[in-house]
């Protein structure tokens, strides 16, 4: 059970939000490690140049298009991969958008609207998706949720609510669907330095910019490496008694 660390050879994976950041960076590791995959998202340019260099390095793995927000485009992703793996064993539910920094009082309808749709309903898609896919024999729903989902978040209010959100999903259906061994776990980053984390950078003040960066004791961003080598094990049949854990990636910001 333990000759090779967080095997994860012949695992059937799917990942949304899989061209960049955070799910770029699990599809690779992931991939390296045997495991065959299936990644989507709507930057469909990079999703596609990243499953043809990593096809081409020899792995297992396709691309398919999705909107998260669109209840029926989730659920061609999901036939998709059904059909190009032969199943699922796991399903990372890492697709999202970013907050400009901006007062409550000042949020608009429509930019509530759009976390909400995609940072929470959008796993709410893929949740229902996955039971339907995996209710049968078994498997795990890891979703990407946040610190910002276990904490105040002032400025990026509907975001935090979004990960709030995304946490209770998480918790309910693990106990829900505990006894037909499909588990459902959370991660929760801090900042990472992603596409989306750097956009947020690029559109605040210096004094902000530096405080986004030093609220980690370790007076940095997180790595997208460090982030999917947890996953990467949460994959991996060593995690098999985790079961509605909200795992905080986030270098002791909340310690």
């Amino acid at each position: 059970m333990f000759e090779k660390a967080a095997n994860v050879e012949g695992k059937r994976v799917l990942i949304t939000g899989g061209a960049s950041g955070i799910g770029a960076a699990t599809a690779k590791i992931l991939t390296a490690r045997g495991a065959r995959v299936v990644i989507s998202d709507l930057n469909t340019k990079d999703g596609e140049k990243l499953a043809q260099e990593l096809s081409a390095a020899g792995a297992e793995i396709y691309f398919s298009k999705v909107d998260v927000a669109d209840k029926s485009s989730v659920e061609t992703l999901f036939a998709f991969a059904m059909e190009k793996l032969g199943g699922l064993d796991v399903v990372l539910n890492n697709a999202g958008v970013d907050h400009t920094p901006a007062p409550m009082h000042l949020l608009t309808d429509e930019d509530f609207d759009r976390n909400i749709n995609i940072n929470l309903k959008g796993v709410w898609h893929c949740m229902r998706a996955s039971i339907a896919c995996m209710g049968q024999s078994g498997g795990h729903v890891i979703n990407v949720a946040s610190v910002a989902g276990l904490r105040s978040a002032p400025t990026i209010t509907a975001y935090s609510a979004a990960k709030h959100g995304v946490i209770g999903l998480t918790r309910s259906a693990a106990v829900e669907y505990a006894k037909v061994n499909l588990r459902f776990n959370a991660v929760c980053p801090s900042f990472t330095d992603t596409p989306m984390v750097q956009g947020v950078l690029a559109n605040v003040d210096e004094r902000k910019r530096k405080a986004i960066i030093n609220a980690s004791p370790m007076r940095r961003l997180g790595k997208v490496e460090e982030i999917a080598l947890a996953i990467a094990w949460m994959a991996s049949d060593e995690s098999s008694f985790l079961n509605g854990h909200a795992m905080t990636l986030d270098g002791g910001m909340l310690a």
